[in-house]
């Protein structure tokens, strides 16, 4: 048992500052859409895209559109385990507003959603040692041993519930501290992303359904060097500093840019409204290459309402006209308006 009160280790950047008080002004835009006319459309391509973007981090090959007819109960020709991994993900998910973010019987609870029928031990806590392992099959961390796994918890859901600093920063903290501790056989980083869920939406609703693992899983490489570098530091400053920047472009890319249909969704549209559309896609690229030159596909056919292939063939119609050039790689690098 603990003898005293647990502190896990962290340091507040002047970055994460900055990023909190730009997520402040942001989730009140994102709350005013929610509540708007769209409200109700955008909540549902948000759970769609919740539940690829989780998934699709641990390795699901199933895209949104496939994830939509699944849960609409159609047939989809695709590995059994994914299409089980999607549906175990929605029904964590359509649960999400349940839970008690302080409780640890939900948080099992909610593991045996995710991962019901996919793992032996769903809902409860792991009983071997495990290791988490890179790309290269090298042992990049190992876990705390299992028998410490319930009190580790424990600390953390009491740490969590006590502290008084800003949700925004607890979140980020007990979702680091919870991939370290590994708590499951199977699970974790769903698991984890998910809690980082509830404990938002227990502090603002807004953050209930909001797709943060959607932008996570455009940048995941950045999400596994992060956890790295925190690890690495003893302290999770820098995977603080990543969510951070993820949840803001979370709310930036939906409070600030309407959806826009793809002019050739529809066989009715005329040329001249098609060019309409082109053009007005074409402005809301710009404008967010302007505040955000890193942006990827993913991130960009989220904003616009395009397919990554829309993204790519506007992107290369501005680059034609000499308004945009790519600076750099595909990966790491960026874009520059001209």
């Amino acid at each position: 048992m603990s003898s005293e009160k647990y502190t896990p280790p962290y340091k507040v950047s002047g970055k994460a500052m900055s990023l909190i008080a730009e997520i402040a002004a942001a989730i009140e835009r994102y709350r005013i859409l929610l509540e708007g006319p769209d409200g109700i459309r955008l909540r549902k391509v948000n759970h769609i895209r919740t539940i690829r973007g989780t998934t699709a981090i641990e390795g699901n090959t199933l895209s949104e559109e496939q994830i939509t007819a699944i849960l609409a109960g159609k047939r989809v020709i695709a590995p059994a385990r994914e299409i089980e991994e999607v549906r175990c993900a929605h029904v964590a998910y359509s649960a999400v507003e349940d839970f008690n973010p302080y409780s640890i019987q939900d948080l099992l609870k909610a593991h045996a959603l995710m991962t019901q029928g996919l793992l032996e031990d769903a809902g409860k806590f792991r009983r071997g040692n495990v290791g988490v392992m890179g790309r290269e099959g090298r042992l990049v961390h190992m876990a705390p041993p299992a028998g410490n796994v319930p009190f580790l918890i424990k600390d953390l859901f009491d740490w969590v519930e006590e502290s008084e600093d800003p949700m925004l920063v607890k979140s980020c903290v007990f979702h680091y501290e919870f991939e370290f501790i590994h708590p499951f056989l199977d699970g974790n980083g769903r698991m984890g992303r998910l809690w980082q869920t509830v404990l938002l939406g227990s502090w603002r609703n807004e953050f209930y359904g909001t797709p943060i693992e959607n932008i996570v899983w455009a940048h995941q490489e950045e999400y596994y060097q992060a956890i790295n570098a925190s690890t690495q530091r003893g302290e999770c400053g820098p995977f603080i500093d990543f969510m951070l920047d993820k949840i803001l472009r979370t709310l930036t890319l939906k409070g600030e840019v309407e959806q826009i249909t793809d002019a050739k969704t529809s066989k009715k549209t005329s040329k001249k409204t098609s060019k309409k559309i082109n053009k007005k896609t074409s402005e809301k690229l710009v404008t967010l290459l302007r505040s955000m030159p890193d942006a990827t596909l993913a991130e960009l056919a989220d904003a616009t309402g395009l397919s990554i292939a829309g993204v790519r063939w506007n992107l290369n119609k501005l680059k034609d006209e000499h308004r945009i050039q790519r600076i750099g790689p595909d990966k790491g690098g960026h874009w520059e308006v001209l």
